[in-house]
């Protein structure tokens, strides 16, 4: 009996090509149905829940766990030299993907424990998959893989099962977490791989005091935040996280590759993270505005800026294409940037519908961008060339057939 063969092999080669493609289109979709709602001009498919919840856990479950499983899953075979997941094992994980957002679209008629099931359905699947893989890597700083995931699916478990405000919280700070793990260890590898190719400098020298300082930093401020701590824990908390991860940023030198768009939007996202710590110290501090805006300032500028810039440089360098970027994909850099200003302005200055349309539209427009120009690679079969490293200078070679 003939093996059963998917349709379109190549988008079934890696995790970055199905799970980018539908997670900035789904991001796309969910941007541009918000900004309508918000103009008066469509109702969002919410049910019981409030308006900005359902957009909330869509942003956060749909669309960042799409770009989060592109990311993660196609980095790890890399960098901890996991398998890699393709073929069949890799379109049941995009099926568990897809059922999720089938079931919260129909939360006003479905019955609770059917959508628990299946938008949790991935998280499950990737702590199975990912948990005996990551125990037997020499290298244990990736278990910390493991409480991400997990934390995104109590999230998702206390949001489905009417605690929906610390639900968002809980995934929101899990999502910090990656951020700082892995933008933390990209963002200066790149760049330091970068200067030493360019005769610029040397990657800044790791310390592990203040990598730990920076994790632990996060966990502190999402404890606080979590357990409804004093307000004056809370501003100490993201404070110091605020601090710590200012000081990490700086060594990483990234002014010096400010003419180099792929990675100056990779140290703009972590300096849009940074400065959420901030709002969010002053915010409890008594400065009611900036409270309001943090939130948006990691996930418009930071998460915006980092996912995609590393799905830039994923959809190139794992098909085996040069890293050479289309015009157009720095004015969606730009784009985003303008998002995330007008939309942190906008929370600040306490104004509504007007900052959401443009913050909205620029968004839009940025992954709208990112799609025409790599939509067709995410495809189409590698190019048969020699891989390269994430660990090593962009024209390094590696051994062969690692891109996909």
């Amino acid at each position: 009996m003939a093996s059963f063969k998917l349709p379109l092999a190549p988008f079934w080669a890696s995790p970055f090509r199905p799970f980018c493609a539908l997670g900035m289109a789904y991001g796309i979709l969910l941007m541009a149905l918000w900004v309508a709602a918000q103009s008066g001009y469509a109702d969002l498919p919410h049910g019981a829940l409030a308006p900005r919840l359902w957009h909330g856990h869509e942003m956060m479950f749909g669309f960042a766990g799409a770009i989060i499983c592109a990311t993660v899953l196609t980095a790890l075979p890399g960098w901890a030299h996991t398998p890699e997941l393709r073929g069949a094992p890799l379109a049941c994980l995009v099926a568990l993907w897809l059922a999720g957002r089938a079931a919260f679209l129909g939360i006003a008629w479905l019955p609770p424990l059917v959508v628990i099931v299946a938008d949790g359905g991935l998280y499950v699947a990737l702590l199975a998959l990912l948990a005996p893989q990551l125990w037997r890597v020499a290298n244990r700083y990736y278990l910390l893989l493991l409480p991400v995931f997990a934390g995104m699916l109590a999230g998702d478990v206390l949001f489905l099962t009417g605690h929906a405000g610390i639900g968002l919280m809980a995934s929101l700070y899990s999502i910090v977490l990656l951020y700082a793990l892995k933008g933390g260890v990209f963002a200066p590898v790149f760049t330091g791989n970068h200067l030493r190719a360019t005769g610029r400098g040397v990657q800044a020298p790791f310390l592990l005091p203040l990598e730990v300082a920076a994790i632990l930093a996060v966990v502190a401020l999402a404890a606080a935040d979590l357990a409804g701590a004093p307000q004056r824990w809370r501003a100490t908390a993201a404070l110091l996280a605020f601090s710590v991860h200012a000081v990490r940023l700086l060594r990483w030198q990234g002014w010096k590759v400010r003419d180099t768009p792929l990675l100056w939007t990779m140290h703009v996202g972590y300096a849009w993270m940074v400065l959420a710590f901030l709002l969010r110290g002053l915010g409890d501090v008594g400065v009611e505005a900036a409270g309001h805006a943090w939130l948006h300032a990691f996930t418009v500028g930071a998460l915006g800026s980092m996912m995609l810039g590393l799905m830039t440089r994923v959809a190139l360098r794992h098909t085996g294409r040069p890293l050479v970027l289309p015009s157009a994909i720095v004015a969606a850099y730009l784009l985003i940037q303008v998002a995330a200003v007008i939309r942190v302005a906008g929370a600040m200055t306490d104004s509504a519908v007007l900052p959401v349309a443009l913050a909205g539209a620029a968004w839009v427009a940025a992954f709208a961008i990112y799609l025409a120009c790599f939509g067709s690679v995410l495809v189409s079969p590698s190019l048969p060339r020699v891989a390269v490293s994430p660990l090593a200078a962009d024209a390094q070679p590696l051994r062969r057939g690692a891109a996909r």
